[in-house]
């Protein structure tokens, strides 16, 4: 099975626009393992069903859904429940499957796991979202060295939001990475618009 991890250099970057963007791409499905917030409104995995053709088909359910918008092992435990590795069974397609992470790769699963361990129990390549802001040169360019430390297939980034030339060429030199796709300024964020820009993308697995 073809498939692609999509991290963030933190929360609230991009990631799910992101991976509807790399699903309508790819012609693949969608599956976030872990999500907080349902309490506060749907799901991603509701939002990207919307988002991309034929969602309902591309759409598979959460390992675990917390109401609470916390890192998970925070959300978790607020429910009596704890997050588990083994839980995490990666759903079998024929098509490539995009995975989208909760949060950003250090983000605690339990009291003892990261998102960085679901990444190496995954095996499989990762692209990362950065979106432009005072420090975010720091945050992607440490990002990018915990993954590479660790053996994870970085594939290239991807900038959301307004363009910064310099920013972007700074990351791209800096992090020795390739930049795979641009989200520009969206005033909807709608199917139209998530099709609209993935045309535009020529990011191959």
């Amino acid at each position: 099975m073809k498939g692609i991890v999509v991290a963030g250099i933190g929360t609230d970057v991009g990631k799910t626009v992101a991976s509807a963007i790399l699903c309508e791409a790819l012609g693949a499905k969608y599956w976030k393992p872990v999500a907080s917030g349902a309490a506060d409104g749907p799901a991603e995995s509701v939002t990207v069903s919307a988002l991309i053709s034929r969602g309902a088909e591309r759409v598979f359910p959460e390992a675990y859904l917390f109401q609470q918008s916390l890192s998970p092992h925070v959300a978790a435990a607020l429910e009596g429940r704890e997050v588990a590795l083994d839980a995490f069974v990666i759903p079998t397609c024929a098509e490539p499957l995009v995975i989208e992470l909760a949060g950003g790769v250090m983000v605690p699963l339990n009291d003892r796991e990261t998102n960085l361990d679901l990444l190496k129990r995954f095996r499989l390549p990762v692209v990362i979202v950065s979106r432009h802001y005072l420090g975010s040169i720091n945050h992607t360019l440490l990002t990018l060295e915990v993954l590479r430390a660790q053996g994870v297939d970085v594939r290239g980034v991807i900038f959301n939001g307004t363009e910064l030339p310099d920013t972007e060429r700074t990351i791209s030199s800096l992090g020795h990475v390739d930049v795979i796709g641009r989200i520009p300024h969206l005033e909807e964020v709608n199917a139209s618009a998530i099709s609209r820009v993935a045309s535009t993308w020529s990011f191959s697995l």
